[in-house]
């Protein structure tokens, strides 16, 4: 078993996500959310989010998506026991970083778009300042 401080293996977080979505279904009298079972584990949105996705592939966890936010429903907690015990899930943690790499990527392009769209705003108004001053010299020359 692992300590508070170590990484706990997958078979172990999977476990722990069933029991808190069926602790959050018990308290709230609703289904649970990703974000619900976060703050009961203590777990990042990201991880746990990888961690939901790998039991909904293998058939423990639906995920159904509706007008009030993704909730998550127990399927088969049996096949829990098909997880492989002790293994460290490093690649969990790769799937995490991954993950927050992509993000930080998105959103330098969001900020390199915006700072595009912006330069090009500034530079319309530039070239729309510039024709409304030679319209008002040709204006002026004609009336004199």
């Amino acid at each position: 078993m692992a300590t508070p401080g170590q990484p706990k293996d997958l078979y172990t977080e999977a476990h722990l996500l069933v029991a808190a979505i069926r602790v959050c279904d018990h308290l709230n009298a609703r289904p649970a959310t990703i974000d619900d079972a976060c703050r009961m584990l203590g777990f990042s949105v990201e991880h746990t989010g990888i961690i939901c996705r790998r039991l909904v592939e293998m058939g423990v966890l639906d995920s159904v998506i509706g007008t009030f936010g993704e909730r998550i429903f127990i399927r088969d907690h049996l096949k829990l026991e098909d997880i492989p015990r002790g293994e460290v899930s490093r690649k969990l943690e790769d799937e995490v970083r991954k993950f927050q790499d992509l993000q930080r990527s998105f959103t330098q392009k969001i900020e390199a778009l915006q700072a595009e769209q912006a330069g090009k705003k500034k530079n319309r108004f530039a070239e729309m300042e510039k024709k409304l001053k030679e319209e008002i010299e040709k204006k002026s020359k004609t009336s004199i």
